[in-house]
């Protein structure tokens, strides 16, 4: 099976490919979709243009992607929520299935504690994907969110192993 992970945002959205076989993951590849333009339609539109695309390449079976978390900032929040909308679309309007997470059900799968900090995500990912360096800090994160995925995915297995 492959995974497609998902971490949305307005500027700078990751993502992450993984395959599980069994117990098994392996990664296939991960990256940042930079939106570009300044009206808030033209960034959504860049980040639904690259997103499609990575989805067109990895053909992934199922994807991933992370809840919006309420920060103070309510217009910020909004469109963080619209990001994520687009984030959700491109996978359904491939036919996938889309499972949602909240960001300390990521943490807490792939780190073991829900609080972890994003030194400690890429770190983790690192070492259940046999010494990958994500592209970045957004890619480590989405990376994060297919594996939580493909953890909650296998009915509960309780360990997901790396292969090289």
């Amino acid at each position: 099976m492959r995974v497609l992970g998902i971490d949305p945002g307005l500027r700078c959205t990751g993502w992450g490919v993984i395959e599980v076989d069994g117990s098994r993951l392996r990664h296939v590849a991960d990256g940042e979709c930079r939106s570009q333009g300044d009206a808030l339609s033209a960034r959504l539109l860049s980040i639904y243009q690259q997103l499609a695309q990575v989805l067109a390449m990895y053909q992934p079976d199922t994807a991933a992607v992370e809840q919006t978390f309420v920060n103070r900032d309510g217009a910020s929040t909004l469109k963080l929520g619209q990001a994520r909308g687009i984030a959700l679309l491109v996978p359904a309007e491939a036919g996938l299935s889309v499972g949602e997470y909240a960001p300390n059900t990521v943490k807490k799968t792939v780190v073991g504690v829900g609080h972890a900090d994003k030194r400690q995500i890429a770190h983790m990912v690192g070492v259940q994907l046999a010494g990958v360096r994500p592209s970045g800090a957004d890619a480590a994160d989405a990376l994060a969110i297919a594996i939580c995925h493909a953890h909650h995915s296998q009915g509960g297995a309780h360990m997901l192993r790396a292969v090289s």
